[in-house]
């Protein structure tokens, strides 16, 4: 989409190989419409197939293009106001999607029009943000509903957020001034910065694993809540797919789990390697993955090894990627446990953005605990994140 917005003819484009001083701007905005447009059209064509499955009719168009526009906005960290209370909390795997659309779009216009250095690269990182957060404004006004009010100022602040880290790391990776950035700091900060995304991504694929060992355990209670919801395709089909969003939620709370805090949903349900305490949650077929019981599960036990996994994974991974200049295993060691710690802060903020609210009063909280969550894993992973990258650098022969 990219490519083709800057083989267009624009107002202003001078002769080929030259660039307007505001050329860059203006793909930099068709290309965040692109991503809203697209990703909308998307999410809309998945509603409408599932709202025709519905032997009863399903929604019309106009209120499934309407809840189209509120998974985007709670995916960009919006909110509404129901009447059982405020729904804030993001389907992480949506969210994943459109920044990886941000971070294209970033790419895309930096490598069309040959973007280099700071001014030229914060305006069009300007032009993509604020085309998104304008086109999130306008998309919340839309979809506001009595039943369901969009708390405007958090769409806005959530969506800004978003388009600044997606779109900023597209752009100053693409443009090379992350490059010059990390080359005036010391060698090992650029292995760091793959050996941590490793090590987080370890963790939540393991969290992920675990929520599919718990499903797989009690494919009873799935099926029951399923055929409670609605045993009809289009009730399967809807479920599953809501599943699907918020399985990265549900992985983040597994490493809460793993960690030692545990989760909630909301405040009557507690599960940690502690102990279970379980109360009323909402009848999602992903829910029955907690426990039947108030017996800690084995899986609870076994999966305390995940932290210290993730953290020998970006351990291995820094001790691999260092220079033969930059020290030998125990150098290797201290820096292994800055990744760790990193990798701590990485799944505290992760659990902050995948928890929220899905209402007033008893599910008022849900989701892993951030600043207890982020502590354990940085203090498991930090000693586990020193071992790796000792014995990796060991093996090196460095």
């Amino acid at each position: 989409m990219v490519s083709l917005l800057a083989r267009l003819s624009l107002p202003g484009r001078r002769e080929a190989g030259s660039r307007g001083p505001w050329h860059p701007p203006v793909l930099a905005a068709a290309a965040a419409a692109a991503v809203s447009v697209t990703g909308l059209l998307g999410l809309l064509l998945a509603v409408v197939v599932v709202q025709t499955l519905d032997p009863a009719g399903g929604l019309p168009v106009g209120g499934s293009a309407r809840l189209a526009g509120q998974l985007w906005l709670l995916a960009q960290g919006g909110g509404l106001v129901l009447g059982s209370g405020p729904l804030v909390l993001a389907p992480l795997l949506l969210t994943a999607v459109l920044a990886w659309g941000l971070t294209s779009a970033g790419r895309g216009v930096v490598r069309a029009c040959d973007v280099g250095g700071w001014p030229a690269a914060g305006a069009v990182l300007a032009a993509l943000a604020g085309t998104h957060v304008l086109l999130t404004v306008l998309l919340a006004l839309a979809v506001d509903a009595p039943g369901a009010a969009v708390d405007l100022l958090r769409c806005a602040a959530g969506s800004a957020v978003l388009a600044v880290v997606a779109a900023g790391w597209g752009t100053v990776r693409e443009s090379g001034l992350l490059d010059d950035g990390l080359d005036r700091l010391p060698p090992p900060v650029r292995p760091l910065l793959v050996a941590v995304p490793a090590g987080l991504l370890a963790a939540l694929a393991l969290g992920s694993a675990m929520v599919a060992v718990a499903l797989v355990s009690d494919t009873t209670g799935y099926a029951a809540l399923s055929g409670r919801l609605g045993g009809a395709a289009a009730g399967a089909v809807g479920l599953l797919t809501l599943g699907a969003l918020l399985l990265p939620n549900a992985a983040v709370a597994a490493i809460g789990l793993a960690a030692g805090p545990g989760f909630v949903v909301g405040t009557g349900t507690l599960v940690s390697v502690h102990g279970v305490t379980l109360g009323a949650v909402p009848a999602l077929p992903l829910l029955a993955a907690l426990p039947d019981t108030q017996a800690v599960p084995l899986l609870a036990f076994v999966s305390q090894a995940v932290p210290a996994l993730a953290g020998l994974v970006a351990g291995a991974t820094l001790g691999r990627r260092l220079g033969p200049d930059d020290g030998g295993s125990v150098v290797a060691g201290l820096w292994g446990v800055l990744a760790g710690v990193l990798l701590g802060v990485a799944c505290g903020v992760l659990a902050w953005v995948a928890g929220g609210s899905l209402g007033d009063g008893a599910l008022s909280v849900v989701g892993a605990p951030p600043l207890a969550t982020g502590l354990a894993v940085a203090a498991q992973a930090g000693i586990a994140g020193a071992v790796g990258a000792a014995v990796a650098r060991w093996r090196s022969g460095s």
